[in-house]
Formats: C-alpha cells, sequence, structure tokens
C-alpha cells in the first residue's frame, strides 16, 4: 500500500469507530472495533474488517443489521468527517484473526505434549 492509502485507510478508521459505537449500545451487541482497513489503490472501496465482543448477538447478526441497516448512515458519516473526492464504498468483514490464532495455539498446544514425549523416551 502507498503512503497516501495508509493513511485514508487510518482516517478511515477513525472516523467509523464512534457511529459503530452507537450501533453496538443500541444493538446490545457489547463491543464492535475497527481492527483494520484496507483501501483500494483508487480510493473507491474501503475494505473494513470488524470484531464484535460480547452483547447479545452473534457477530453474523451484527454485521448483517449494519450492511442491511446501518451502511447509508456510515457512508454519510465518512463522506462528511473524511474529505476525499468520492465517498470510498464500504465492505465489511468480520476479523476473526483472533480466533483463528486461539485454535492454532491449541493445536500447538496438543502437539506439543506428543512431540515431549518422544524425546523422552529416545
Amino acid at each position: 500500500m502507498s503512503i497516501r492509502t495508509e493513511r485514508v485507510a487510518g482516517e478511515i478508521q477513525k472516523a467509523l469507530a464512534t457511529p459503530l459505537q452507537r450501533i453496538a449500545e443500541e444493538l446490545g451487541a457489547g463491543l464492535i472495533t475497527v481492527t483494520e482497513v484496507r483501501v483500494s489503490p483508487d480510493l473507491q472501496i474501503a475494505h473494513v474488517y470488524l470484531s464484535v465482543f460480547g452483547g447479545k448477538r452473534t457477530p453474523g447478526e451484527v454485521l448483517q443489521h449494519i450492511e442491511d441497516e446501518e451502511m447509508g448512515r456510515l457512508r454519510h458519516h465518512l463522506g462528511r468527517t473524511v474529505k476525499l473526492r468520492y465517498t470510498p464504498s464500504l465492505r465489511l468483514y468480520i476479523d476473526d484473526s483472533l480466533d483463528r490464532a486461539l485454535r492454532i495455539n491449541a493445536i500447538l498446544d496438543s502437539v506439543r505434549p506428543a512431540e515431549e514425549q518422544k524425546d523422552d523416551d529416545a
């Protein structure tokens, strides 16, 4: 990514934090965090990765609600907050990197005792 796209991604991440907090409170979704934003080189598309912790709703339900009900308000807020020629189209994704890391650690922990036993036998 170029420096410009990285700066724009950072501004988009900051701009979306407040409205997503409001949405989380309204839904009882716990905490919604923007973990990463990747912007296309032409600044037309922003891929926004969200993590959802706690709350009464699953991350999939929260994402579906935002896409169906709140996308227009998010883009409008983004257009007023981040001064660009065109407001980027938002593509939302659930960031499951923490879940993957925990799963990998669990697999590694299950393999370690078997390796340690082999080393003791030798």
